[in-house]
C-alpha cells in the first residue's frame, strides 16, 4: 500500500506552494494524504531567500510579506531615472523563512499532510505509482511510495540549449545610520554599475525602510564571479553610486539563475512529474520564477483536489519562450546592448503593459507594439539565425 496519494520532493518555493494548496484545511471534498519531503539541515538545504513577484493588493500571501512597492524604478547607464506607475499591481517581496513559517503552520494542522527530512537519491515510476528512495539524517535507508510524486530539486544539469546564460547575484541587506531609500520604489535595474566585458549587469534596491534595504549586484553572462568579485562590486555600488558610505551589513543572500531556451520536461514517469524550475518555471529571460510556480501549482492541486490525473501546464506560452529564445542570443551574441535594451523597454513601454510582457500574460498585439520598441534589424538577423542553431549540452 502507498504511503500517501502525494510525495512532494523539495521545500523550495514549488515545494511549498504545492504543498500549501493540497492541504488547505477549507476544502470541501476528501483531501489527498501528502507528504512533504525536505533535505535535512546543511549543505544541502537552500539558505534563506528572497522571491520577488507583482499582482495585484490582495495576494494570497499578502499577510507574510516582508515588504511591497508601487513603484518601480530603472536608472540608465548616466543616471537618467524612468519611474513606472504600475497599479492596481504592485513588486512584492517575500522571505523563504515567512513562507517556510506559513506553510509550516498548514502541514501541522489536522489531515493527511506531513513532513519528513530526507536526503533524495532517487525518484522513479513503480508499479501502481511512485518511489522516492534516500537516506534520512541518521543514514538509513528510506522509501516512500504515492499514487504520484513531484520533484521540485533543481536538475543535476541543464538539458540541450542553444544559449545559456547566468544571471548570478550577490545582495546585501544593508542599515543606515541616515534616510537613505524612498520605501515606496524599488530599483529594479540600475545601470551605473561596471558593465562586464561581455553581457551586462546593474543595481538592485529593495528599501524596507528609509535606513534599510536589500541592495544587489547582479550579472548576466557565461560565468559566476568569485566571492571577492561580488563583494567589490557591491562596495562600488554603495559606496560610489548610491553614496551610503559604510552601511553595517545584516544578511547577505546569494544565487545562480539559469536563463536558457532548454526544454525542461514536466513529466518524469508515468507518475512522476517536475516542478518549479526543474519543470521550466523560470521565465529564461528575465530569471523571475515565482510567479510561474503559483500558476503550475494552482492548476495542480485544481486537478489532484478534484480527483483527477495530474496535467501540469507549461509554465510559459510557447510565444513567450520563442521570444526569449530570440533576446537570449541577441545578448549573448552581443548584438544588443543589454544596458540600453532593457532601459529602453522601461522608458518606452507603459509599465503595467511591459509587466503582462514579462509575466507571459500580455496579447499578441502588445507583443508587436514591445516588439517595435527594440533594436528590430539585430532582433530580426537573430530571428533568422536560430533554427540553424543547435542545442548543445550544457558544460558540466
Amino acid at each position: 500500500m502507498p504511503d500517501a496519494d502525494i510525495v512532494i520532493v523539495g521545500a523550495g518555493a514549488a515545494g511549498l506552494s504545492l504543498a500549501h494548496r493540497l492541504c488547505d484545511p477549507s476544502h470541501p471534498g476528501r483531501r489527498p494524504s501528502v507528504i512533504l519531503v525536505d533535505a535535512p539541515r546543511g549543505p544541502l538545504r537552500p539558505p534563506r531567500r528572497t522571491w520577488c513577484y507583482w499582482e495585484g493588493a490582495d495576494g494570497e500571501y499578502d499577510s507574510v510579506l516582508a515588504a511591497s512597492w508601487p513603484s518601480l524604478r530603472v536608472r540608465g547607464r548616466d543616471g537618467t531615472a524612468t519611474v513606472g506607475h504600475p497599479a492596481p499591481l504592485r513588486y512584492k517581496m517575500l522571505r523563504s523563512d515567512a513562507f517556510e513559517r506559513l506553510v509550516g503552520e498548514r502541514l501541522a494542522g489536522p489531515g493527511g499532510c506531513h513532513r519528513v527530512e530526507a536526503v533524495v537519491e532517487s525518484v522513479h515510476d513503480v508499479p501502481g505509482g511512485a518511489e522516492v528512495s534516500g537516506r534520512d539524517t541518521a543514514g538509513r535507508r528510506t522509501v516512500l511510495r504515492a499514487r504520484w510524486a513531484f520533484d521540485s530539486r533543481p536538475p543535476a544539469r541543464l538539458p540541450p540549449a542553444r544559449t545559456t546564460l547566468l544571471q548570478h547575484f550577490r545582495g546585501w541587506f544593508v542599515r543606515t545610520s541616515h534616510p537613505a531609500f524612498d520605501p515606496s520604489v524599488a530599483d529594479l535595474m540600475d545601470f551605473r554599475t561596471t558593465q562586464p566585458a561581455h553581457g551586462l549587469s546593474f543595481g538592485y534596491v529593495l528599501p524596507l525602510s528609509p535606513h534599510e534595504a536589500l541592495v544587489e549586484y547582479t550579472e548576466f553572462s557565461r560565468e559566476v564571479l568569485d566571492s571577492a568579485g561580488y563583494d567589490r562590486a557591491l562596495r562600488h555600488y554603495t559606496r560610489d553610486v548610491l553614496g551610503l558610505g559604510e552601511p553595517r551589513i545584516t544578511a547577505c543572500e546569494q544565487g545562480v539563475i539559469p536563463m536558457t531556451d532548454a526544454r525542461f520536461p514536466r513529466r518524469a514517469g508515468r507518475s512522476v512529474f517536475r516542478v518549479g524550475v526543474a519543470g521550466g518555471a523560470t521565465r529564461p529571460a528575465t530569471g523571475y520564477t515565482f510567479a510561474a510556480v503559483q500558476r503550475q501549482t494552482r492548476a495542480l492541486a485544481a486537478d489532484l483536489l478534484a480527483g483527477r490525473p495530474p496535467r501540469p501546464p507549461p509554465p510559459h506560452r510557447a510565444r513567450s519562450r520563442a521570444m526569449d529564445a530570440v533576446l537570449l542570443r541577441a545578448l549573448d551574441s552581443g548584438r544588443i546592448d543589454g544596458a540600453e535594451f532593457f532601459t529602453g523597454l522601461f522608458r518606452d513601454v507603459p509599465t503595467q503593459r511591459l509587466l503582462r510582457f514579462l509575466d507571459g500574460r500580455s496579447r499578441m498585439a502588445e507583443d508587436l507594439l514591445i516588439g517595435l520598441r527594440t533594436p528590430v534589424m539585430p532582433m530580426l538577423r537573430t530571428v533568422a539565425e536560430l533554427p540553424r542553431l543547435r542545442r548543445r549540452p550544457a558544460a558540466r
